[in-house]
């Protein structure tokens, strides 16, 4: 199907996914022996020569972007991942699916084409208004496709890790950052803030509760580590600094090359580790943030100012150190406008 076609360029080209009733639109094994099977537009798998169960090969990795479609740099080094391996240059010793969810926002150059996809997952598609748009499908659809690959594993004790790759929309104080999703409970896993660091990403946001994000999804339904990635701001296609996604693209070739990322002990002092203390919906027409539009992520404001005003609510600092991440006054009604975070000592967590 793809021929010698670049894979981004092929799922530009079918934006809203290619109807078919075979589960695996096309197959074929490259010179070095990898296996290829392309499931959808923006689904690629990619599966090592020896696919037996052996330590190196014992991961399953899910590596996502565009869910944003104007998040490119996230969008580029899939581009570049993808087209390694087929180009023989990058030989994956892991399972590894690609996914370019959003492409006809892409296409647009826009977050979305409808509607926010990162609030469509966890059945999340299927509700209110049903599958009404595009997204939606296509979000179940996905869905369907993260399944299938988890399930499809070789028998045996797996790793399942999902990485679901942003851009944030205005500057942050700290460049890049992750979200470690709602965990019901378990221990975060030191070996996962180890690898976040290796890929440039020192900083955590720990999630409260359960959310709509593929992120959490991955987490809640197939028992993954899984991460939303916010690894810099939002660019235009080619003016994302290569110097500054370096970390990421090294750590992300080693972890499909199987190779041994040597991560050491763990250092408490090398994370920055954020709780979440307020979620603040836009529940009114009438809804402001009371502060500048190029004000960064991880902001600090003192105890009683007034971060937001959602119609005759005021929404004031409550506590020394809250700061402000996520704001976005045009979100929808009914959905979050801004995320409140104090930083805490890593000793306190609860890690394993």
């Amino acid at each position: 199907m793809l021929n010698n076609e670049n894979f981004l360029q092929f799922t530009r080209a079918n934006e809203w996914g290619i109807e078919s009733n075979a589960d695996v639109l096309s197959a074929t094994s490259l010179d070095n022996g990898v296996g290829v099977e392309v499931w959808d537009s923006g689904v690629i798998v990619f599966t090592p020569a020896n696919s037996t169960p052996a330590t190196k090969g014992s991961l399953d990795l899910v590596l996502s972007c565009a869910v944003h479609g104007d998040e490119t740099a996230p969008i580029e080094i899939c581009d570049e991942l993808i087209e390694a391996i087929r180009e023989q240059s990058l030989t994956p010793a892991v399972r590894v699916m690609f996914i370019i969810a959003n492409p006809a926002a892409i296409n647009i150059g826009k977050r979305f084409v409808d509607e926010n996809m990162n609030r469509l997952f966890s059945g999340a598609h299927s509700e209110g208004e049903g599958l009404s748009n595009n997204e939606r499908v296509r979000a179940k659809a996905i869905e369907g496709y993260v399944q299938r690959f988890f399930e499809q594993a070789p028998a045996g004790e797996r790793q399942r890790l999902h990485y679901d790759m942003h851009t944030a929309i205005r500057d942050s104080q700290h460049e890049k950052f992750a979200v470690y999703p709602f965990t019901h409970g378990k221990p975060y896993k030191k070996a996962q803030l180890q690898l976040l660091a290796a890929m440039g990403v020192d900083t955590v946001l720990l999630h409260e509760g359960p959310t709509t994000t593929f992120s959490y999804f991955s987490v809640r339904q197939f028992d993954a580590d899984a991460f939303t990635l916010e690894l810099g701001k939002v660019r235009p296609f080619g003016e994302n600094p290569v110097e500054n996604f370096a970390a990421c693209r090294s750590t992300l070739r080693q972890l499909i090359a199987g190779q041994d990322l040597a991560l050491g002990e763990f250092d408490p002092a090398r994370h920055h580790i954020y709780q979440v203390l307020r979620s603040i919906n836009r529940t009114q027409q009438d809804f402001e943030l009371n502060f500048a539009d190029d004000v960064a992520n991880f902001t600090e404001f003192e105890p009683g100012y007034v971060l937001a005003r959602d119609g005759d609510k005021a929404y004031p600092v409550l506590e020394k150190g809250e700061a402000i991440i996520f704001p976005n006054a045009k979100v929808a009604l009914g959905q979050r406008a801004l995320i409140t975070v104090k930083e805490i000592d890593p000793g306190q967590l609860n890690l394993v």
